[in-house]
């Protein structure tokens, strides 16, 4: 039996709903159990913004986390308030674009992932989200890349965004340890 608990932060406007969203419907694509718990604050733009996901190959009873398979820190407040979060031996992920501050744990994997840069690098300035989930889905394989990438085109980038699907495949692609 398998159980994934994922953790995203950041800031509204950074896309970390978006990125638990993906996650989700692609694990119920996939015929997993799992359950999606945003929260966020009362600004559009700049509040901050959260979401858990819990992907199981067995019934989920809660979306309540109180340590995390993998944390994903857009920004710093983020990575300040939810490392603690981490399991011994999880993975946490941070946006080394606009974080200037080390992990401070040993008993975690940390990859710095500048997701603005690599972006830019494949042509999609917008997609830094896309860029860290595939960061994040690579180093837990809760899911299948071909899955979100399904998600892409059924769910998350349809209608007028669905001009959007290539550069975002191609961000959510991009990501690997050796590009950093």
């Amino acid at each position: 039996m398998s159980t994934t608990k994922l953790f995203f932060a950041g800031s509204g406007g950074q896309g970390v709903i978006l990125m638990g969203q993906m996650v989700t419907y692609a694990a119920m694509y996939e015929g997993l159990s799992t359950t999606y718990y945003p929260s966020y604050g009362p600004e559009m733009r700049g509040g901050t913004a959260n979401c858990t996901v819990i992907v199981s190959d067995r019934e989920v009873a809660s979306p309540i986390v109180f340590e995390a398979d993998c944390v994903v820190a857009m920004n710093l407040p983020s990575l300040i308030k939810f490392e603690s979060l981490v399991k011994p031996g999880g993975t946490l992920l941070i946006n080394s674009s606009i974080i200037d501050r080390k992990a401070e744990r040993d008993d975690i994997t940390v990859l710095y992932v500048p997701v603005t840069e690599l972006a830019a690098e494949v042509g999609n300035p917008r997609g830094a989200n896309m860029v860290m989930l595939g960061a994040a889905v690579r180093a837990t394989n809760v899911v299948k890349q071909e899955t979100i990438e399904k998600v892409m085109r059924e769910k998350a980038f349809t209608g007028k965004k669905a001009v959007t699907i290539p550069a975002n495949i191609a961000a959510f692609e991009y990501y690997k340890a050796e590009n950093v």
